[in-house]
Order: C-alpha cells, then structure tokens, then sequence
C-alpha cells in the first residue's frame, strides 16, 4: 500500500472529514404531494420499540413472508452491558404478527445485534450475544427452534452462509459508542494497532477462528505522519463480495489523547480497503480522507459515498475492485448530493439505487430510488425525525429491500410511537 504523503498527514491530522458530514439531503423535489408517494404501513407498534438496523443484511426471509426485527424497553441512551433486547420477526401474512425468537445482550443502536437470515439457509437466522465475558453468534432454526452458539461474533456472512468476518466489538464501541457493544472492554484500548486484534474468519460450522488481518499490519501500510502524531486505528463496515472471493473493510483511524478515548483530536479518517477471503491481495481502492456507506455492485465493482480520486467533491462513485483505482464513476451527478444509506434493488440489472438520507433542514428523513440510466430521484416518502433522536442513538431510515425487489422497510420515529418498522411498496415504480 502506497504511504500518504507528508502534505497529505497535515491536511488529515485535524481533519474531521467524516464525523462533520452535513446533514444529507437529495436535489429532487421534496415538497412531492402524498398522494403520488407509495403506499407505507406500520408493521410494528408499541409497547416496546422496533427496529432493524444495519441495511446490508438479508432482513427478508427467502419467501418475503417474515421480516426479522428488535425490540427494545428504552430510548435515546447507550446500552449498559445488562441491556437485553428481544429478538424476532414480523409475519407479514398473518397481519404483522411479531414472533418472539430469542434475546442478546451484545447490541447497539446503529447495528444492533448483527441479526440477519442466514444466506444459503431458508430457515436460520443469526445474531451476536455476550456469554459471560466474551461475545458470541447464536445461529436458529426457526422452524425446529434448535440453537445453537459459535464462539466468536459475526460482522458479516459469506453469500453460502458457511463462514462469517469478525472484529473486535469492544474496540469498536471503545472508539466510538453507538456502533460496538458495552460489555467486554477492548483489551487492547491502550495500543494504537495492536498486531493480534483485526479481522478474523469465522468457520459457521465449526467455530473455528482465523486472523485474516490485523490493525498493526495496515497501520504499517497507510505509514506514519512526519509529525509523531499517534493515530488509533479500527476496523468497520465488513461485506464479502456477491460470489463471496474478497471482501471490504474500511479502515478508520483517529489522533487521539491516550487513555482518554472521549477527547480526540480529530476526526476519522478511511481507507476503503479489499483482500481476498483469505486475507491476502489487499488493496487500497480509495485513500483518506473519507468513504462512508457502500455496497457491492457485483464482484469487480463497488459503490460508495466518498472522496474520490480526481475529484474535487465527495459523491456517490461506482470504483473498480483494483489497488488506488483510477476506474471510478459518479452516479446521481447533481441528484444525490449527500450521505446515504445505499444498495442496489434486487432483480433489477442494477438500474435502481435505494438510499436514504439523515434528516434535512425541515427535520425530515427522505428514502428514494434513484434511476441510474436516467440520473432520476423518485422519492418514497419524507419522514419527520424528533430532535431527541441524535447522535449516538440516533434512528436513521437505513432502507432494506425485500428478496424480490418489490418492497422497502426502514426504521423511523415519525409515527409519535417511537422507532417502528415500516413497510413502502415500490412495486408499481420498479416493477
């Protein structure tokens, strides 16, 4: 991996180019009447709150039936290590039954507990939960009710289901709360990369574990700033490609005050790094200072909102899978003009993007469709966000397609009920 250059560390040493995003909003017209939105019901509803979370996660079973969820007591604080959560689903043929499938005491607002349909297995569901002093994967059979636990965390699942990536949660929520879990401190909290803390594979079947890459080994690779300044590094935002050969993980890194993980100097900064599952062939596709939110589009390309290499704007770029890639297009030029939560529609030549984005000026959260070939914004509906649902358990829209591309579910506290899931119908506009 190529060393930032010396000019390029005292840019990023006070950069805060990924923790200042402004809030995101679309150049479409927002003021669309109701009537021409699609359709939107609530499937969930109190007692208790609802939401799903992270939208790069099958949340759809196979058949589009069920619909997994969380539900918890309490909002708008951190979890403490004894916060349980309910986990379930949501029958949307037997008039939006919630089904209770188990608890986990390892979540966060943002992720929550890493719950998803197992890919490859029409009946399992999966999720992370704290045994004791350690974190661990539940794995369900829904229709027997057997379970059963891998003794390691999940961040992300290979396409057959048959392996997992995981990182250090303690870390994570170390670095930054709201995204790791409160519960079993990092061990490593006072080293800036440790060289046995990274990413690990995760063996479905047997539990096995493997370190495929560690913080100290990329920390060598971005290099070191001429001025001494200590920079703390982790890992984030794992996914394996669709025919499951590599896999992305941003590596995000930050000055801070030793020990006082509260007082940062700055803001992070991100590489958009991919290796083969292996961990092998890293590469850099996109350097500091800033990529957000991505998916695969297929096994050679990526889309992201970032910083781009010859560009003088952050948008959202589709980038070729190659080390420092000078193969990069923007999408949804003079449309999407900010942050969003982003996949491609399933069962749609990925011609269709679904995004979100945080709440604009009026206080609103606005999922859309953005049509590639004709660079259109359709939007699905504007969604008031309270003000007391900010920063750390903040709710964000975080839109997930269905198995066939013909519905939508995003987590919102617009309804006075506090965050519920809700179900939009794009099936006349996609279909």
């Amino acid at each position: 991996m190529t060393p930032i250059s010396r000019r390029d560390w005292l840019r990023l040493a006070g950069s805060s180019a990924f923790a200042a995003l402004a809030p995101a909003a679309f150049a479409a017209d927002s003021t669309k009447p109701a009537s021409s939105l699609p359709p939107v019901r609530a499937i969930t509803r109190g007692p208790g709150f609802h939401w799903f979370a992270y939208y790069d996660k099958f949340q759809f079973d196979p058949t589009d039936r069920y619909v997994l969820g969380q539900q918890v007591s309490f909002e708008h604080r951190l979890p403490e290590p004894n916060d349980v959560i309910n986990v379930g689903m949501v029958d949307l043929h037997d008039h939006d039954r919630w089904i209770e499938l188990g608890q986990s005491r390892a979540w966060c607002w943002q992720q929550g507990c890493m719950l998803q349909w197992r890919p490859g297995f029409d009946h399992e569901v999966l999720w992370n939960d704290r045994d004791g002093d350690r974190y661990v994967c539940r794995i369900l059979d829904t229709k027997t009710r057997r379970l059963r636990t891998i003794p390691a965390p999940v961040y992300a699942v290979s396409p057959d289901g048959r392996t997992a990536l995981s990182v250090d949660f303690g870390r994570i929520f170390w670095m930054r709360p709201g995204y790791g879990y409160n519960g079993v401190p990092d061990r490593h909290q006072h080293e800036p990369a440790p060289a046995d803390s990274g990413i690990f594979s995760v063996d479905l079947e047997t539990g096995k574990t493997e370190l495929l890459m560690s913080l100290a080994q990329v920390a060598a690779g971005a290099g070191q700033p001429p001025d001494g300044t200590v920079f703390w590094h982790k890992f984030i935002h794992l996914l394996y490609s669709p025919d499951g050969k590599r896999f992305i993980a941003l590596h995000r890194f930050r000055p801070t005050v030793p020990h006082e993980p509260t007082k940062p100097k700055g803001g992070f900064n991100t590489r958009l790094l991919t290796a083969a599952v292996d961990g092998t062939d890293i590469r850099e596709v996109n350097g500091p200072p800033m990529t957000s939110h991505f998916i695969w589009r297929d096994p050679e390309h990526i889309l992201a909102w970032a910083n781009a290499r010859g560009h003088d704007k952050s948008g959202m770029f589709v980038f070729r899978d190659e080390h420092q890639t000078r193969d990069i297009t923007q999408i949804g030029t003079g449309q999407i003009t900010r942050d969003g939560h982003c996949t491609y529609v399933p069962n749609a030549d990925n011609q269709w993007m679904l995004s979100d984005t945080y709440p604009d000026k009026q206080g609103r959260q606005n999922p859309h469709l953005l049509h590639i070939p004709s660079n259109k914004v359709i939007p699905l509906g504007h969604f008031n966000s309270p003000r007391e649902y900010r920063g750390e358990w903040r709710c964000d829209l975080h839109p997930r397609n269905s198995r066939n591309g013909r519905m939508v579910v995003i987590d919102s506290p617009h309804g006075g009920n506090g965050r519920q899931m809700y179900l939009i119908d794009i099936s006349k506009i996609v279909g």
